[in-house]
């Protein structure tokens, strides 16, 4: 490593404009629950893998499962696929790709909470829709807000929105811890 530069953990180079999102990088896997007014509360597992090819975005990969109470998976649930970009005056945008049929992009602003020995220790990232594109099969899903933190090593994330004529309310939360090594998806 050169002196002075960020890498991920594969080793690639994170770009300076990419640097304030650094804290995102990894492979994060955990539990969340998932409650709306027209469903039943369930838990769920998810695995995020977050990464750089030394260009100045970040790919994003999300997919989760049911588990039953045992904590053990039950079927599939939602995965989604995207783009984390910086922009100037700690402005974020992240784009996102849904396989049932939506395509989102979401704008807002990055705040570092935490920084000791030049490394990103908290961190916030808050977000809200700023267009919703779904094809004529998909539910009806007109808008979400999102917060992703970093706390204690731990990446914490929400997600509320406004669907099926519901104001908006929160659906999913969940706590992500970082995981050394291979993904599953790899």
């Amino acid at each position: 490593m050169v002196e002075g530069v960020e890498v991920d953990g594969s080793g690639v180079e994170v770009p300076e404009a990419l640097r304030p999102l650094s804290w995102l990088i990894g492979h994060w896997v955990g539990v969340g629950t998932g409650q709306y007014p027209t469903i039943d509360d369930f838990r769920f597992g998810q695995e995020v893998v977050i990464s750089t090819d030394g260009r100045p975005f970040l790919s994003y990969h999300s997919r989760s499962w049911l588990l039953d109470d045992a904590g053990e998976r039950v079927r599939p649930l939602g995965t989604e696929s995207g783009y984390w970009r910086p922009r100037p005056d700690n402005a974020i945008e992240l784009t996102l790709a849904h396989p049932t049929g939506y395509a989102e992009i979401w704008v807002g602003t990055l705040e570092v909470t935490g920084l000791e020995n030049a490394t990103i220790t908290g961190a916030r990232a808050t977000l809200h829709t700023d267009c919703v594109a779904r094809t004529e099969s998909a539910k009806d899903y007109s808008a979400g807000e999102r917060l992703y933190g970093l706390v204690d090593g731990r990446l914490l994330w929400t997600f509320d929105m406004r669907a099926v004529g519901e104001p908006m309310t929160n659906h999913l939360a969940a706590t992500l811890q970082p995981v050394e090594g291979r993904t599953e998806a790899s």
